[in-house]
């Protein structure tokens, strides 16, 4: 990866960076409040955002979302400054600039991939699932504890991971409170990939080298495609418009001549 770019805010309200691999192919997200355990504040999230607007715009084809420091990947919110706010402040303020920036993590036309290199709670756990892909540490914990504190989830926890492990095992990690491992979390199909510690940067970066390898267009329509089927839309009139899209493209023109000349192809996002 190339440099990052200076913070967008400085500790100690957190630190939020964006980077680029040299080719431009590969965003990088890193987020980094460790004495705190990277628990976000208001200024993170703002700086996320922006991140995220900035992403969305460039010729990356993925994104990659992780923690710099610490031995846990966020437990969430801080509760120190949502603790004192008013009811009207938590929903404007709070509750509703949350699910504006996770919503626009999750709507990014490019996959993102969060690395959970430890354990993610509350708002930290809500923040990977608005990515398309988790790769989560063999030692990780996962949960959404809110209900034990007086509250909710508050970022999307409940509806996400709803649709990816069904009701019954969301009541059991929301009501119940259970902290499920990186091992459960894989058999749940809540995480995409499980490995050691020292493991976690090759994994991303066999699943990165996947994802970039293929045509950019057809990708990020392929995932428009696939949160639609989630949500229930039907499909077979948008993989037609898809398809006729993509045949407009210079990188199917280039993949069916690298598939004749039996090469690898080489696409340019066109």
């Amino acid at each position: 990866m190339s440099e990052a770019t200076e913070p967008l805010f400085g500790s100690p309200i957190g630190t939020v960076e964006l980077a680029f691999d040299p080719e431009g192919k590969v965003a990088t997200i890193t987020f980094d409040r460790a004495p705190k355990l990277n628990a976000l504040t208001p200024e993170m999230l703002e700086a996320l955002g922006q991140a995220l607007t900035e992403v969305k715009h460039s010729r990356a084809a993925a994104l990659v979302l992780r923690a710099r420091a610490g031995k846990v990947f966020c437990v969430g919110a801080d509760i120190e400054r949502f603790s004192g706010l008013a009811p009207v402040e938590m929903w404007r303020d709070w509750t509703t600039r949350g699910h504006d920036v996770f919503e626009a993590l999750a709507h990014l036309r490019q996959p993102s991939v969060a690395v959970v290199h430890g354990h993610a709670f509350g708002g930290g756990l809500e923040l990977a699932l608005a990515c398309d892909f988790r790769i989560a540490a063999d030692g990780a914990l996962l949960g959404l504890p809110e209900v034990g504190l007086g509250t909710v989830p508050g970022w999307g926890g409940t509806g996400r991971l709803t649709k990816l492990i069904g009701a019954a095992r969301t009541k059991d990690v929301v009501l119940a409170r259970r902290q499920i491992d990186a091992g459960t979390a894989l058999d749940w199909g809540l995480v995409s990939r499980v490995a050691p510690l020292s493991g976690l940067d090759a994994e991303l970066d066999d699943l990165i080298r996947s994802i970039t390898g293929a045509a950019p267009i057809a990708v990020q329509l392929a995932k428009q495609l696939i949160d639609g089927a989630a949500e229930g839309v039907a499909t077979p009139l948008l993989e037609s418009l898809a398809g006729g899209l993509t045949a407009a493209t210079a990188d199917l023109a280039e993949g069916i001549a690298a598939f004749r000349d039996r090469r690898p192809p080489t696409f340019g996002g066109n």
